[in-house]
């Protein structure tokens, strides 16, 4: 049951990686013509920093772990950073955000970019749904056999 375990909490922090990078990518879609910001200047665009944690709960399980390669992996998004592209400078001298060059600061986020990161994250969230459905059949089918 523990390996079914494993999967599972494997799976899951899959998911809650690939919902946190949605979130970002939902922030940056959103903000797409943000030309001001509380900090000032144009919306900055978000990345999801991804880091692989062993899958242990504490530190005795990390010392007494029997995998001769190490424990295994699971993700977690470890940080949100912002990008430090330059801001895109549009010509539009009637907007009320232009400088006095009549240039307005908008992000620097290309929407097929972040079209193709959001597919990519959700088929990846889908991908984990899948992998953490198939390990809880598979227990329920273990269970099945003992009875």
């Amino acid at each position: 049951m523990a390996d079914f375990l494993t999967g599972m909490r494997i799976s899951s922090s899959g998911m809650a990686a690939q919902r946190m990078r949605l979130n970002s990518i939902s922030s940056n879609l959103a903000n797409i013509n943000t030309t001001q910001t509380p900090e000032g200047g144009p919306y900055r665009r978000k990345d999801v920093v991804f880091e692989s944690m062993p899958d242990a709960r504490n530190f005795g399980e990390i010392i007494m772990s029997t995998d001769p390669k190490g424990s295994f992996q699971r993700v977690q998004g470890s940080d949100v950073v912002s990008d430090k592209k330059a801001p895109l400078l549009k010509y539009e001298p009637d907007h009320p955000d232009a400088n006095a060059e009549g240039y307005v600061a908008y992000p620097n986020i290309n929407l097929m970019e972040e079209m193709t990161n959001m597919i990519q994250a959700s088929r990846s969230y889908e991908a984990n749904v899948q992998a953490l459905q198939s390990s809880k059949e598979m227990a329920l089918s273990a269970l099945e056999i003992g009875r």
